[in-house]
């Protein structure tokens, strides 16, 4: 009796050990999950079989849902934009560990405003002093090409409120995005550079109708983030997957290719995110400053208290 319980309780360890192995892949909601799972399965079961556990890949709605989903360990490893990555350093246990690579050497990519071809906006100050009759496709809140950036760039700079600036605002992934506006259903709309590459790769026909009438400066390239109390030995496997994907095997090259036209991974860290805090910093301090309802001096400690965490990020 005692020797059976023991047994049991030996493949009831070795069953909860595995299990506990096993990862959940998150993959930001960029476009629709159908695209991503095809574009990144091929990388997923080759991480599978090399590291030997399963790996399976997590989809939400938005941003929000793979940062909540890290939070509670329902998804130990993920694919973010820099924004929604320190946002999951913040508050989702997680560690920045790699970085995307492009295949042409570049160390980032660009944030863009799209309209329709035959549309008479062609640059920012068009979509600015007309906003008031234009719609507007804004990106996920968590999105850093998407969202951060833009708001950033185009709106805290021109003193402009996105939410209030357009005769109707709309939140959306960059594919739909991207689409609304070669379809014609919003006037204006957020995108980057990666996406529309895809655009023109999945719907050559709608590329053909879009028209970029703002580029931003280069954003990092996107990071690959991971929960700390993944166990140190797993840890190492997911890293030394990364750091060596791609460089050697023709196939695993097409894949990375496939993905969204990258060489591979490189080793970061969460110095990766500190351009992207300061961007998110300047944007609230310019909010405050132009913010008539709040007094002068409130003004200021607020202002000052964001002035600190700049210096520190120095």
């Amino acid at each position: 009796m005692y020797k059976k319980l023991l047994l049991t309780l030996s493949l009831c360890l070795s069953f909860c050990s595995s299990m506990a192995q096993d990862i959940n892949f998150g993959l930001i909601s960029t476009e629709a999950s159908v695209n991503l799972r095809q574009d990144w399965q091929p990388l997923i079961d080759d991480m599978s079989r090399q590291l030997g556990v399963k790996v399976t890949p997590f989809f939400a709605s938005d941003y929000a849902g793979i940062i909540e989903a890290m939070r509670f360990n329902k998804v130990q490893l993920a694919w973010f934009g820099n924004k929604a990555a320190m946002e999951a350093v913040d508050r989702s246990n997680a560690e920045v560990f790699a970085q995307m690579v492009n295949a042409d050497g570049t160390q980032g990519y660009y944030s863009h405003l799209i309209v329709h071809k035959d549309s008479p906006l062609n640059t920012v100050d068009d979509v600015l002093k007309n906003a008031k009759s234009l719609s507007f496709g804004n990106g996920d809140p968590n999105s850093t090409s998407g969202f951060l950036v833009p708001g950033f760039y185009v709106f805290a700079q021109n003193k402009v409120d996105s939410k209030t600036a357009f005769k109707i605002t709309r939140s959306a992934n960059h594919e739909a995005n991207a689409l609304a506006v070669a379809n014609k259903q919003v006037d204006v709309a957020t995108n980057n550079s990666e996406n529309l590459d895809k655009i023109e790769q999945r719907f050559p026909d709608k590329f053909k109708d879009i028209k970029i009438v703002w580029t931003s400066p280069l954003i990092p390239l996107d990071p690959m983030v991971m929960r700390k109390d993944v166990p140190e030995a797993l840890k190492t496997k997911i890293k030394n997957f990364f750091y060596n994907y791609a460089k050697s095997d023709p196939r695993e090259r097409e894949v990375v290719m496939k993905i969204s036209k990258l060489s591979g991974f490189k080793a970061s860290t969460n110095q990766q995110l500190v351009p992207i805090r300061q961007l998110e910093y300047f944007s609230q301090r310019n909010k405050i400053e132009a913010d008539a309802t709040i007094s002068d001096a409130d003004k200021k400690t607020r202002v000052a208290e964001i002035d600190k965490k700049l210096a520190e990020l120095k």
